[in-house]
């Protein structure tokens, strides 16, 4: 059974590996997950899927091979034990239920008769007493009218079934969609960098071991400085503009910054990067900081991430006065090339969707400046920034 699931999600895209399989192999003969159905599929999830956004090509591997048939033939070969049968069973049945079933032969004959009817039909059925499907009297299938039925599938209209075997559905998660606050925070959690400078202690397992072992054995338990990220991520957002209808996603982003990363600074500009920046929007006209002196300040090893969407009159970055707001005396593209020579590390974060880059020479020119480290605000792009700041 497991082989055959772990087969259909390797066809489907699910990256997972055989120490995996193992794993859950283990985790059942301990019986984590015992005679239900829905503790499996979290079971196996969690062991056989270690990336959230593989979640939907997870569901749909274990719709197709547990429930999303023509017909129930898998259903067989997938050989599911009698005793989770049994117990899925007994949990929806009360006495009087377990009374009309004994009109069959009891729960076993009920059984028994549904492997044996399922081994025997190799259409879908409609109507009738006797096969698996809808509509009819017999006891096994869908939408029928037997009292002491199991119900394969749908909703059941008219009488309830001992048991619902019907398809799931799940939310799908894809590295190709814009982001939310939470999957912003889990792709920012690729950018780390461990150091014990916290005034906070944490207990030393190893060092309390030597240390008692050393002490003939007396407990001497010892305290360390408790690990924090000490990454420092310098974040420039573009505002106004066209970036008005990015705005929500760029808040999210903002959002988990803040919360991920405890050495952030932060400035906004408008369109492209010249000599002044600033930190407040209502009051960008009259407090406003030197790009200079941002280079003088933050030590090279911060991390810089640009957010906008790099749209704008070419002019606009090439050229000395090219800025809409101001007469800037240096083009932009200078300013950048001093930002991009003076840190590690920098990538740009674009809201516009990646096959629409080519179409804009002002993204074209922004990519060429930063030797191409631009990636589309997505759950994959964040995801692969991240990695390249990592480096």
């Amino acid at each position: 059974m497991l082989i055959n699931l772990f087969k259909t999600l390797k066809d489907t895209g699910v990256p997972c590996t055989l120490r995996e399989l193992l794993d859950l192999i283990k985790a059942l003969e301990h019986q984590i997950a015992f005679a239900n159905i829905n503790d499996f599929y979290y079971l196996s999830r969690s062991v056989l899927v270690k990336d959230e956004k593989h979640y939907d090509k997870f569901d749909r591997a274990f719709d197709i091979y547990f429930k999303g048939l023509e017909t129930l033939d898998d259903v067989i070969q997938a050989m599911i034990p009698d005793e989770w049968l049994r117990k899925e069973f007994e949990k929806f049945l009360t006495e009087e239920e377990l009374k009309k079933i004994k009109t069959m032969g009891g729960l076993e004959k009920l059984l028994e008769e549904f492997k044996k009817r399922l081994e025997e039909q190799k259409d879908k059925h409609e109507g009738g007493n006797k096969w698996v499907g809808t509509a009819g009297t017999s006891p096994y299938g869908n939408d029928g009218v037997n009292p002491e039925g199991i119900r394969v599938g749908g909703e059941g209209k008219q009488n309830k079934a001992v048991k619902v075997w019907q398809q799931r559905d799940y939310r799908n998660l894809d590295d190709s969609i814009e982001l939310g606050t939470r999957n912003i925070k889990i792709a920012l959690r690729r950018l780390r960098k461990f150091v014990r400078e916290s005034r906070d202690d944490e207990f030393d397992l190893d060092g309390t071991i030597k240390s008692t072992a050393k002490n003939a054995g007396l407990l001497d338990i010892k305290m360390i400085p408790e690990k924090t990220n000490a990454v420092k991520v310098l974040v420039l957002f573009d505002v106004g503009g066209s970036m008005d209808p990015h705005v929500k996603v760029c808040e999210e982003l903002f959002s988990a910054c803040k919360t991920e990363f405890k050495n952030l600074e932060y400035f906004y500009f408008h369109n492209f990067i010249y000599e002044t920046v600033w930190k407040d929007n209502r009051r960008r006209h009259n407090e406003r900081m030197q790009t200079l002196d941002i280079l003088h300040k933050y030590s090279s090893d911060y991390k810089i991430i640009f957010v906008g969407d790099a749209t704008m009159a070419p002019y606009e970055i090439t050229n000395a006065g090219g800025s809409i707001e101001h007469w800037n005396e240096e083009p932009g593209s200078l300013w950048m090339k001093k930002i991009f020579n003076n840190y590690e590390r920098l990538i740009w974060l674009n809201p516009v969707p990646e096959d629409h880059w080519d179409y804009s020479a002002s993204i074209d020119l922004s990519r060429s400046l930063i030797e191409n480290q631009m990636y589309p605000l997505t759950l994959k792009g964040l995801e692969d920034g991240m990695s390249f700041l990592t480096k």
